[in-house]
């Protein structure tokens, strides 16, 4: 089991293939081994991958307390450097790709490209009422997934997320059975990230003074306000380029592993 220290705990990874290195970000719910269809699909091939256990989750240590995005932030830092990687080519998911864009706002020289697709950063886009109406009805979900968490309902709590926030009606038991059990195991990360009073904010004046070539990604089948973060995103980045992918939604790189890695491969051959 290979292992980094950082802020108190071990973080477990794996690196495969061969080539510059490539830092994977797993969202909430989830760890490493969400990434296995798109390592799988040649993305391997091509660079070293560096596929990690975020602190509570999978291999990698829990810390008592209220935990922050700070601290993944942070984790994140020690992990490039600590595995001399730096800079770095990153991709994240979800919340994973909300730690990537907030650690770039305070350490762009660990990036040499940035990939994200969908975070979550609800509060860049708090001002607009047009877009709170579109977020409604995921918040509402949230709230019963909250819900369900407090009661210790793990299990109906994980299939109401994937179903009605991550990846959409009858998902659930499409999924491998150790991806639904990974959802179930985890739920206790994701109430403690959704009780983090910063979890869903970003520094975008710092995000502007990062370099780093970033692409923004999105699925056609996610809710619409995923755009409309990604828009101000673009708006605050120097360097983005857009990828949109088809019949897509909030995990590409599990429903659509081949389409992403393409996409994912071409963009940093052109950095």
């Amino acid at each position: 089991m290979a292992q980094v220290r950082a802020d108190g705990v071990n973080l477990f990874y794996e690196r495969t293939g061969t080539g510059g290195p490539l830092v994977l970000v797993h969202g909430s719910w989830t760890d490493h081994r969400v990434w296995q269809p798109a390592i799988d699909s040649d993305m391997k091939a091509g660079f070293a991958v560096v596929a990690y256990d975020r602190r509570g989750h999978g291999g990698s240590d829990s810390a008592p307390g209220q935990g922050t995005r700070r601290q993944d932030e942070d984790d994140l830092a020690a992990l490039i450097e600590g595995l001399g990687d730096a800079p770095a080519h990153v991709a994240g998911n979800s919340f994973g790709a909300s730690v990537v864009l907030g650690l770039a706002a305070r350490r762009p020289e660990l990036f040499r490209s940035i990939a994200v697709h969908e975070p979550p950063l609800v509060d860049v886009v708090a001002n607009d009422p047009a877009v709170l109406a579109q977020l409604q009805p995921t918040m509402t979900s949230v709230d019963a997934v909250l819900d369900h968490l407090r009661k210790g309902e793990d299990g109906p709590g994980a299939r109401l997320f994937v179903e009605e926030v991550a990846m959409g009606p009858g998902m659930w038991d499409r999924l491998p059975q150790d991806m639904r059990e990974a959802f179930v195991a985890h739920a206790p990360t994701w109430l403690d990230e959704q009780s983090d009073p910063q979890w869903a904010s970003l520094d975008l004046a710092g995000l502007s003074a990062c370099t780093a070539p970033v692409m923004l990604s999105g699925g056609t089948e996610s809710p619409a306000w995923f755009a409309a973060v990604l828009d101000r995103l673009a708006d605050a980045l120097p360097q983005t380029r857009r990828t949109t992918f088809d019949g897509a939604g909030h995990m590409p790189h599990v429903t659509h592993p081949q389409d992403y890695v393409a996409a994912l491969t071409r963009f940093i051959g052109e950095v």
